[in-house]
């Protein structure tokens, strides 16, 4: 469940997202469980997805972690060779100077694929290249460029309503970046993408975002050989498809999955159900109480908490407890006063056969404390959860 951990909230009784949400089916859970909380980031490095879900993946981030655009690149199928990098490319809207929107509004892939065509055309050439993905995140690839890399560079969705040219890349190695960011302005200011979008009331995209710049990446071990089990993966981002083609982990291709509350949650769960059939284990990860957080709405969070409820884990219940044992996690919090991520531990449940309950009532962060179970570095549960 990404994201789906947080602070408590002022407006809302001082609780967090998993307390005000109405989860009938993760309490049931929760009641026969074996809960605590574990660090899925570990200290001093940063709290992003990429490094968050793989230790929730059973692998140790500080061996295989070199960054998060590298693991997209690879999930779009894009090499990397010697003396090429890679950067997140964000398409976003800057707005008297302020970051309007990290998203462009939540573009859409389709008008996306067609702005990072037209940024391919003008800005392309054999050292810059720009590769489509989903939304708003894309991918630049340059070459000769490793000077980049040195460049400090901040995320969008950690500025959101602020003045963006303190947060531009900066420091050795940025100027290239920066002048990269500059050029596609123009290139946008006229796109007939945007000025469809502008016509319809929707943010346009005025300029492209760099970061998260990484080159090479280590190899993982396959999942099978690591664990000896079997896995599938389904999810709405690059980032975790890439992450599994790392593990040698299949892609589970199912319709109507995203990484909003459009998301096909059942058709989702019920895929995931029955890769069981050949699989021994299958990975559900849901994009949407993250991206809600990055929105500050801590409405449409508690929303998206509330459809895993009852479309995935309503779904999970359906199969016999000793045909089935499930792990529930957020991979990191994304607290809705940050609209970002933060590195705290966060809550999980094992269930099934033989697990043994020790006292939680609820999955949600403080009941998840009041076990007293601590698991550090948080990429060993995995071993915990298939040893169980």
């Amino acid at each position: 469940m990404d994201g789906a951990s947080g602070w408590p909230i002022p407006e809302c009784g001082n609780k967090t997202s998993l307390e005000i949400a109405k989860t009938p089916n993760l309490d049931a859970v929760a009641q026969e469980s074996y809960m605590g909380m574990v660090r899925t980031v570990p200290r001093g490095m940063e709290p992003s997805s990429a490094c968050a879900c793989m230790s929730v993946m059973g692998y140790d981030p500080l061996v295989y972690y070199r960054g998060r655009s590298a693991i997209e690149a690879r999930s779009m199928g894009i090499p990397i060779n010697e003396g090429e990098v890679v950067f997140r490319c964000n398409l976003v809207t800057v707005i008297d100077g302020k970051m309007a929107s990290y998203s462009a509004g939540h573009i859409t892939t389709e008008e996306a694929r067609a702005i990072i065509a037209t940024l391919n055309g003008k800005l392309g050439s054999d050292l810059v290249s720009f590769f489509p993905g989903v939304s708003y995140r894309h991918i630049c690839k340059l070459k000769g460029r490793e000077d980049a890399l040195k460049a400090v560079c901040t995320p969008p969705h950690d500025i959101t309503d602020k003045l963006v040219a303190e947060f531009l890349p900066h420091g050795e190695g940025s100027q290239y970046l920066r002048e990269l960011m500059k050029k596609s302005e123009p290139v946008l200011l006229d796109h007939p993408g945007n000025l469809e979008r502008k016509k319809n009331s929707r943010l346009p995209a005025t300029t492209i975002w760099l970061f998260w710049g990484s080159g090479q990446i280590p190899e993982m071990p396959p999942f099978k050989k690591a664990y000896g089990l079997r896995a599938v993966m389904t999810s709405g981002v690059d980032l975790l498809r890439g992450l599994a083609i790392m593990a040698d982990i299949e892609i589970l291709q199912i319709a109507g999955v995203s990484d909003g509350l459009d998301n096909d949650y059942a058709a989702q769960a019920e895929g995931a159900l029955k890769s069981l059939e050949r699989n021994d284990l299958a990975i559900l990860h849901i994009e949407a109480p993250d991206e809600m957080a990055h929105r500050g709405s801590a409405d449409d969070k508690v929303r998206a908490i509330e459809l895993i409820d009852k479309e995935v884990i309503g779904r999970l219940l359906s199969w016999k407890k000793d045909a089935i044992k499930i792990l529930v996690m957020p991979d990191h919090p994304t607290p809705i006063k940050l609209k970002t991520h933060c590195d705290d531990p966060v809550p999980f449940l094992i269930w099934g056969k033989g697990v043994k309950h020790n006292g939680g009532r609820r999955f949600t962060e403080d009941e998840a404390k009041k076990t007293g179970v601590k698991v550090e570095p948080g990429f060993t549960l995995m071993q915990r959860f298939v040893k169980y």
